[in-house]
């Protein structure tokens, strides 16, 4: 259970939210705002989700990193996410910049964390939790902590069971019985025969309540929880991107794990998945409940006082 995570692991642990991408398509959205500073379901910033579901986790130990079209995020994170100033929690923004050793926008997800690695290890941190600014889920990390614990991996990917037509735009892999990631394919496209080779056993389904009939895929949700020496020894180089060079160079050297999530997730890249997201809402049950009494999705106060 989550509550068998320590303080100590908690406290060791920091997370990295990605928020610099170009959010193209998401285009007229992004015009003037960055893909995490996109409003969603009325009051709320898609940066809401993955920073509350820190705050629920335990996990309060946070940094953003953008790079475009950062001046509504800034304020939105300077406004909302004040901790008590005597307390060790933040979040904070780290925008891209130039210094002595980079001089260049970041130029992928791994290129933007390797810039700011020294921040990142400035304090003994054990654990390095890389989240996506654009996606619609609740999770507890503390789970995907504990199964980082006790299987002994150098690297978890959060991954989500998907029909084929979505297969062909994630990051597929395939995994073993003990749940150790042996394949990675960064989006097969139309690629047909390669995706009926990844596709998930009926045993692996049947272990994990999904009829074995059904065809699925196990798809990388962008999430990703690094050990210290793991983080240091796959940015000691110059590849760009987690899902399309890190993570399969990992697999062949490293224990590369899968950590299952089977809730609702939705990755809001496009204006399709955005439309969609927000109509969902709208539902007499949604599949996102924004009013969770438990975990609380957090925002700035946009009302005024009672009179």
């Amino acid at each position: 259970m989550p509550d068998r995570i320590s303080s100590q692991t908690l406290r060791s642990t920091l997370t990295i939210i990605m928020g610099g991408g170009r959010g193209t398509r998401l285009f007229p959205l992004t015009h003037k705002r960055s893909k995490p500073a996109v409003p969603l379901g009325g009051k709320y910033r898609l940066v809401d989700i993955p920073i509350s579901n820190c705050i629920n986790s335990g996990l309060r130990q946070i940094y953003v990193l953008t790079q475009f079209n950062t001046e509504s995020l800034h304020r939105h994170i300077s406004d909302t996410y004040k901790f008590d100033p005597f307390s060790r929690d933040f979040v904070h923004i780290l925008a891209a910049q130039q210094t002595p050793g980079h001089d260049e926008w970041y130029q992928g997800t791994a290129d933007a964390v390797r810039q700011n690695l020294s921040y990142f290890l400035e304090k003994p941190y054990q654990y390095f939790l890389i989240l996506s600014g654009d996606q619609l889920y609740r999770m507890d990390y503390r789970t995907m902590l504990r199964q980082h614990q006790e299987t002994g991996a150098d690297v978890t990917i959060a991954t989500t069971p998907v029909e084929r037509e979505a297969a062909r735009s994630f990051g597929i892999m395939q995994t073993n019985d003990e749940g150790r990631i042996t394949r990675f394919c960064e989006k097969p496209g139309s690629n047909d025969g390669l995706l009926d080779e990844l596709r998930i056993p009926p045993a692996v389904l049947k272990k994990s309540g999904i009829p074995v009939d059904a065809e699925r895929f196990e798809a990388s949700m962008g999430i990703y929880l690094f050990n210290r020496a793991a983080m240091e020894k796959c940015l000691a180089n110059d590849l760009r991107d987690f899902g399309g060079d890190i993570i399969p160079k990992s697999i062949e050297t490293d224990n590369v794990f899968s950590f299952v999530f089977q809730d609702y997730w939705e990755d809001i890249g496009t204006i399709g998945a955005f439309f969609e997201a927000n109509l969902g809402l709208t539902k007499m049950v949604p599949s996102f409940n924004f009013f969770d009494p438990v975990n609380t999705i957090y925002s700035r106060a946009r009302f005024l006082p009672a009179s």
